[in-house]
């Protein structure tokens, strides 16, 4: 793999699992790494900025402070996201809200506010987007996630047309289950068994089992790298196999 030394990433949702994952792979790869969440204590990363991605003015201003932090931004991250699931009778304005704001309006404000920083560096940049399979090909009962991951991949082709001449490339890593502390909660609040509703999905799965947060890093660090270099707007999917069902 191509080294990142001298780059610096930002990794939003950076202290979730798939977060961390991304982190230690970037950090791995010799860039130095700005976290942001809600609350960056304990992360690994070389620096840790704490915010809100729904506050509007942290977002628009977050790509900024790391380039005033560290002095360039080569790597950007958009990491965060939040599943609301049931059908849409069963879905309140708040989940509506709440998912637009972090899966698709923050992207949105990160990517826009991050391409002209990287356009003004010789070297350009890398954003890679955390879509989902599911924003490719729609699941049952999550219409509110599959509608804003939709979204996501399609402002991931749209900007990487758009800004491939700046030396900007956009893509998008699309996972489908991963055994995260998300998909764990998810079984938890439907009453059911986390390590059993784990253990059912594994055998769904042609590769044999779920991923692993690592397993959707390792894409993100090849999508980041130089190995990349004629990648663009790509919506990779990382499934060991499985379809949406």
């Amino acid at each position: 793999m191509a080294s990142l030394a001298g780059k610096t990433a930002l990794v939003t949702g950076a202290m979730g699992g798939i977060g961390q994952a991304i982190v230690a792979r970037l950090q791995a790869d010799g860039a130095t790494v700005v976290a942001a969440d809600l609350s960056t204590a304990g992360t690994k990363a070389d620096h840790g900025i704490d915010g809100d991605l729904t506050d509007t003015a942290f977002a628009d201003g977050l790509p900024a402070r790391v380039q005033a932090l560290t002095g360039r931004l080569d790597i950007l991250c958009n990491n965060a996201g939040i599943i609301a699931r049931g059908k849409i009778t069963e879905a309140t304005d708040e989940d509506l809200r709440r998912s637009l704001a972090v899966n698709v309006e923050a992207p949105f404000r990160m990517c826009r506010a991050t391409i002209p920083i990287m356009a003004a560096q010789e070297s350009g940049g890398s954003i890679v987007n955390t879509a989902s399979c599911w924003g490719l090909q729609p699941g049952p009962n999550h219409p509110i996630y599959v509608m804003t991951k939709a979204a996501l991949a399609s402002l991931t082709q749209c900007l990487g047309r758009d800004h491939a001449g700046d030396g900007v490339r956009v893509n998008a890593v699309c996972p489908n289950e991963v055994d995260t502390a998300m998909l764990r909660t998810g079984f938890e609040i439907r009453g059911l068994d986390a390590e059993a509703g784990i253990d059912a999905l594994n055998q769904s799965v042609p590769l044999g089992r779920i991923a692993q947060p690592e397993d959707i890093a390792d894409v993100v660090g090849f999508l980041c790298s130089s190995d990349a270099r004629y990648v663009v707007g790509a919506l990779l999917e990382v499934n060991g196999g499985k379809p949406v069902a």
